[in-house]
């Protein structure tokens, strides 16, 4: 890895260190958002119907639950 690399990977576990329980669960509900809208645009699909895409393609392979049949029905 590249020095860059690792001072950008260090710098930015420091940050996530400084941040409190409340704001790492924020930003990673708004990353996940931001993944599923660059995948419903890359697709030219609405956000609701990205989410269940990407929703199914991480179950695919996995013990059928009925909660997830329930969300991805």
């Amino acid at each position: 890895m590249s020095t860059v690399a690792q001072r950008l990977r260090r710098d930015d576990i420091e940050r996530l260190r400084r941040m409190t329980a409340a704001e790492r669960v924020a930003e990673a509900l708004a990353l996940g958002r931001t993944a599923a809208e660059a995948y419903a645009h890359a697709h030219g699909l609405d956000l609701t119907e990205a989410r269940l895409r990407l929703e199914r393609a991480g179950q695919a392979g996995r013990r059928p639950s009925r909660v997830m049949q329930g969300i991805l029905e």
